[in-house]
């Protein structure tokens, strides 16, 4: 644990929000981070500005100074231990990078900037978060957006505040949503054009998701898209009632994308409410579990794929979209490629909408394969001990994917599980805000093996090209999150699993180059990579620690 943290562990301040910062030595010297500079992403290769690296949320870096030869030098360069834990859960931010400072995000809306040379603390940040917060799945958040000199963070109780990266102060706070209705914010923001778009999380209670847009210097709200359909709006006809659909679920807790000269966001949607019983929610229910590209200045739909009609087994598709050019039949097209936690991968075209592949990238027995609307010609809703489907968490989740447009390659987690599914009428009647309990899913003592694996995937086409799987899970264990990926131009990939290792493969074919074992879980988040200093680093996040590396300059050939 840092001596910063030690320090401000001993004070108490009470308020809205209090910071600790250590005064010596100084802060490095910061410049503001201008919107031309999150369009060129990671030209400059001493920053990582956004939660995907770029717009494209690719995660791939163009760094090379790391290789499959020499990464096997990689040692650990400092650790900082943030002391915030939530049960069950640990870090699940992606570090922002500039100007040699850290800026991250943690359990409970605490947030720290550190020195990326030593891990020393700057400021902590701490938001006081009121009582009686419904929060579903952790009290976690996804990480910081940055533009001029203010970060921008989504809180557990539903707002958006803006702090001033060189003190830790807040700047504005922006109420998203009542707290008390359900809703929180844990998703990474995304700045576009001087706005910061947010989603909100809480479908698996009682809510209506939607997609925000707020003034970066202002805080004020620029437009909402609601991710159900309002009475009378096109898609409301896919719900039995507006009443129904008001509280219908389509959360949007994880990051998106962004396409500058199509000026369109991607984001998935999350799961319908309820979770497991659509007794009472007939039709496709309309845009949960989906695709949508947003106009970025107004909030407008222009195009959106759904991708499990009637979702009965909570299968969110707040995966990461990412953008990518990809040759397909001899011809250059411009696609988005998404890995859904239904067990299918798919290609779209990116202006359009179109669909060019879709196929399953897991043992999925509930669907094998897609009608003319690409919507899955579904074999099993329920599953047993011999028809296995997939959990609750899916054939991935949001652990962040990669691609390498180099080698032509999406790279995602996948989970093989086996269960059978049961469900449960909700008892009436359903309150808004409230948690709606109504089914679940079964593991099986005797069931074949469950296991995580970083697959390789040709999105040209959906077939997988090679395969690292991480060790089994005990059959009646409810299998968790392994890690996300992050790929380089010199042909690594890097990702972690719940055992604690971070990896480095070949990303040409799967090869193990490199492991290190960070102490605990690497659950659901990816590592970063920076050039500080002459070398490059990768720092990842595990429970509640992050620990940074480098190879030393004598290994560095």
């Amino acid at each position: 644990m840092s001596y910063a943290f030690r320090r401000a562990a001993l004070v108490a301040v009470f308020g809205c929000a209090w910071v600790s910062a250590q005064t010596t030595p100084a802060a490095p010297a910061t410049q503001p981070v201008t919107p031309q500079m999150l369009l060129d992403g990671q030209k400059d290769q001493t920053k990582w500005l956004m939660f995907g690296g770029n717009y494209t949320s690719q995660r791939h870096s163009p760094l090379t100074q790391l290789t499959p030869q020499n990464v096997a030098g990689l040692v650990p360069q400092w650790i900082f231990q943030s002391g915030q834990n939530a049960p069950g859960r640990g870090f699940e931010t992606t570090p922002i990078v500039a100007d040699g400072v850290m800026y991250i995000t943690g359990n409970n809306n605490h947030a720290w900037a550190l020195d990326a040379r030593t891990g020393r603390q700057i400021w902590h940040y701490q938001r006081t978060l009121p009582g009686g917060l419904h929060v579903c799945c952790g009290m976690v958040n996804r990480g910081f957006a940055i533009l001029g000199d203010k970060l921008f963070m989504g809180t557990l109780d539903a707002h958006m505040v803006a702090i001033d990266r060189k003190t830790g102060m807040e700047v504005w706070d922006s109420q998203i949503e009542e707290p008390k209705n359900g809703y929180s914010a844990t998703a990474p923001p995304m700045v576009v054009k001087g706005k910061v778009i947010i989603g909100i999380s809480g479908g698996d209670y009682a809510s209506r998701g939607f997609i925000d847009a707020y003034d970066a210097e202002t805080g004020k709200r620029a437009w909402r898209f609601y991710t159900v359909p309002g009475a009378g709006e096109k898609g409301s006809e896919t719900w039995p009632s507006p009443d129904v659909a008001k509280r219908g679920g389509g959360a949007v807790w994880a990051g998106g994308a962004y396409d500058p000269a199509l000026n369109l966001v991607y984001y998935g949607t999350g799961n319908p409410n309820p979770d497991y019983w659509g007794d009472d929610r007939a039709g496709a229910n309309l845009y949960t579990c989906s695709l949508i590209a947003l106009d970025a200045d107004t909030g407008t739909l222009k195009w959106y794929h759904q991708f499990t009609p009637h979702d009965v087994h909570d299968w969110d598709s707040t995966q990461v979209p990412v953008l990518g050019d990809i040759t397909m039949g001899g011809q250059q097209r411009k696609v988005v490629m998404f890995a859904n936690r239904n067990s299918f991968f798919y290609t779209f075209d990116r202006a359009t909408g179109k669909l060019l592949v879709g196929k399953p990238f897991t043992g999925t027995k509930w669907a094998r394969e897609l009608d003319e609307n690409g919507h899955p010609k579904v074999l099993d809703n329920v599953g047993s001990r011999e028809h296995c489907l997939p959990d609750q968490r899916g054939g991935t989740n949001f652990m962040p994917p990669s691609f390498d447009p180099v080698r032509g390659l999406f790279f995602v987690t996948a989970r093989e599980t086996c269960v059978d599914w049961t469900y449960s009428k909700p008892v009436e009647p359903i309150q808004m805000g409230e948690r709606v309990p109504s089914g679940g899913a079964k593991h099986f003592a005797d069931g074949p093996a469950q296991y995580s694996a970083l697959r390789a995937i040709d999105p040209a086409t959906g077939n997988m090209k090679w395969e690292h799987r991480f060790r089994n899970y005990p059959s009646e264990v409810n299998l968790d999150l392994s890690g996300g990926v992050m790929t380089t131009a010199s042909g690594l990939a890097l990702s972690g699993d719940n055992d604690g290792y971070l990896y480095a493969f070949d990303s040409s074919n799967g090869k193990e180059l490199w492991r290190f074992q960070t102490g605990a879980a690497v659950w659901g988040v990816a590592p970063v990579t920076f050039m500080l200093d002459g070398a490059q680093w990768v720092v990842v996040p595990s429970g509640s620690s992050l620990t940074a590396f480098a190879v030393p300059r004598a290994r560095q050939r």
